[in-house]
């Protein structure tokens, strides 16, 4: 029998070959109903994981926190498992006017405005989602639907949520035409690049992302409904990366 991973503390033997990958272990829960024969590996910390099949396809869902260094952590144990396929399905602040709350963003690449992945590569390495899995995202989150536009692009991850004496780069990153604003997304693509990964990722806006200090609240109906629908849209690409 395998030993169980030190963090996630799951058996490697129990994992399938793709993952759907979310900040909130809630929300792990949640996607794990839509599950057939969804089983619960383990609870450890803020990663709590599940597997279960989709129209008969095998897959994971685990969550990883909050934030590059401890999400990295996540990333790196599900490649030490055989995952060879990663979708992150999470929230994010809108650097788009042509973007609000309710609509849906697949990143297809992410500006490296964190610490975590200067410690792994150079300053100019990419972070880039895999080709396929974004066009099976895309294709998905435009046959779910959402409450607002569906779009796809440059995202941007950083480290602080709230701002402090130090600007945070929003704004220049919004004049350059980058689409949305999150904390993960970079860390994933990186480590997936080094580990042999292929990678993806799609967000439901919150909301503007330089009203976080004031009047943030990402309980609205119509992000709930955005969430809905790019989980939805997540296990169907799931299905089509699955089934070319």
């Amino acid at each position: 029998m395998s030993e169980l991973l030190p963090i996630l503390r799951v058996n490697p033997a129990d994992m399938p070959e793709t993952a759907i990958v979310v900040g909130d272990p809630f929300r792990a829960e949640a996607i794990s109903h839509k599950l057939a024969n969804a089983k619960e590996l383990a609870h450890a910390r803020e990663y709590r994981t599940f597997v279960g099949e989709y129209e008969s396809v095998r897959l994971a869902v685990v969550s990883h926190g909050v934030g590059s260094p401890g999400a990295a952590v996540c990333f790196e144990e599900l490649a030490k498992a055989g995952v060879k396929t990663v979708i992150r399905v999470g929230t994010a602040g809108s650097l788009s006017g042509d973007y609000k709350a309710g609509s849906l963003i697949v990143s297809t690449a992410a500006a490296r405005e964190e610490g975590l992945t200067r410690q792994l590569v150079p300053d100019g390495y990419p972070a880039v989602a895999d080709g396929a899995v974004a066009a099976a995202l895309y294709e998905a989150a435009l046959e779910a639907g959402a409450p607002g536009l569906v779009g796809k692009g440059i995202t941007v991850t950083v480290d602080a949520f709230f701002s402090g004496v130090v600007e945070l780069p929003h704004e220049a990153y919004r004049k350059a035409g980058a689409v949305a604003v999150e904390m993960e997304i970079a860390a994933l693509y990186v480590i997936a690049s080094l580990r042999g990964m292929r990678a993806g990722a799609i967000v439901a806006l919150d909301g503007d992302s330089t009203a976080v200090d004031e009047g943030y609240d990402p309980h609205r109906n119509v992000v709930a409904e955005a969430v809905e629908a790019e989980i939805n849209a997540a296990l169907k690409a799931v299905v089509k990366l699955a089934r070319p």
